[in-house]
């Protein structure tokens, strides 16, 4: 069931079903919702065919909203589902300062000579390195890890160390390929909530370190990426260097902070990415997660656990974990 908008600006897009109807792109405006493929003249099937044709779709949008004489649904009683299908999803890793120097501390192996402030010192160094260098940490993620913003999580039986991060996810507008920092923004439509979780078990391989992260074994479980719940137009964003991103766990706060603790901002991202693969309208560059991980605390994700995640302007998302096997 939807849950009020709580959303920046006149209007975002979803993707909504009726009982057991069939999906569709939908404009939101006050609580209510557009049908976009008999409210657009070339029916789109759905969001990302939206995105395609973003550009000159955008002032039609804007006219819609505020147009009383189409047949608009109420969001309460409609079912929300991930508000885009993307063919794919750039992960950022180790962007937020405070998040990485929590991870330095919490992976330390315990014949680790170095005292907790030896290695939050060194692990600060490398990232103001990296960040003169003006080298993010990209990598790729599976759509289909992808679900609903109010949808059950599975944790499948093998993550022993389930984790949230909470997201920033700038959705792609255009193509993008080796676009600058100062054009990168001009490819993005406009932006939604992600969590990224994380299995922290199996992040590093075990049978031979020197090959490193396994991105697929960790983050790519079905489900793994609730995103939503809606895309919110950039113009209805004014600054992404300074969003709230709030995480509450079963209603305690575990993750608040300022997209200011980024490394690389969304422009940096987007046009990092572009210099080696083109970018397609309805992916997602995701921003990489603030400090307020399970492993920071010391308690990870299990069955019954109610995730709740929002980000200024961009609404609320809350999903509930369900052990495999007991749903």
């Amino acid at each position: 069931m939807a849950m009020l908008a709580q959303s920046a600006g006149p209007f975002a897009l979803g993707t909504f079903s009726a009982q057991d109807g069939e999906s569709f792109p939908g404009l939101l405006a006050n609580d209510r919702v557009l049908d976009l493929r008999s409210a657009l003249d070339w029916a789109p099937s759905d969001l990302r065919a939206v995105l395609e044709r973003w550009e000159e779709t955008l002032p039609v949008l804007r006219t819609l909203a505020d147009d009383d004489a189409h047949g608009w649904l109420p969001l309460e009683g409609l079912r929300v589902h991930a508000p885009i299908e993307p063919r794919q999803i750039f992960q950022s890793g180790a962007n937020y300062r405070q998040h990485v120097i929590d991870l330095e501390v919490a992976h330390r192996s315990p014949d680790d000579p170095r005292t907790v402030e030896e290695a939050r010192a060194e692990i600060a160094a490398v990232m103001d390195r990296r960040a003169a260098e003006d080298l993010p940490y990209v990598f790729i993620g599976l759509s289909s890890a992808i679900t609903g913003p109010y949808d059950d999580v599975v944790l499948p039986a093998w993550a022993e160390q389930p984790d949230w991060e909470l997201e920033l996810a700038a959705v792609v507008a255009k193509p993008a390929y080796r676009v600058t920092v100062e054009e990168a923004l001009e490819y993005v439509a406009g932006y939604t909530i992600a969590n990224d979780l994380t299995d922290r078990a199996t992040v590093f391989r075990r049978d031979m370190k020197a090959i490193g992260t396994d991105w697929l074994r960790c983050k790519n479980a079905p489900g793994f990426t609730p995103l939503g719940p809606w895309l919110v137009p950039a113009e209805s964003i004014a600054d992404t260097g300074d969003l709230r991103v709030t995480l509450k766990l079963n209603g305690e706060t575990m993750q608040d902070e300022s997209t200011k603790d980024m490394l690389f901002g969304v422009a940096r991202l987007v046009s990092y990415a572009s210099q080696t693969a083109q970018l397609l309208p309805g992916d997602l560059v995701l921003t990489g997660s603030p400090a307020g991980n399970g492993i920071h605390w010391g308690r990870l994700l299990r069955d019954g656990d109610v995730m709740e995640g929002s980000i200024t302007g961009l609404g609320v998302q809350r999903t509930r974990c369900v052990a495999e096997g007991s749903a």
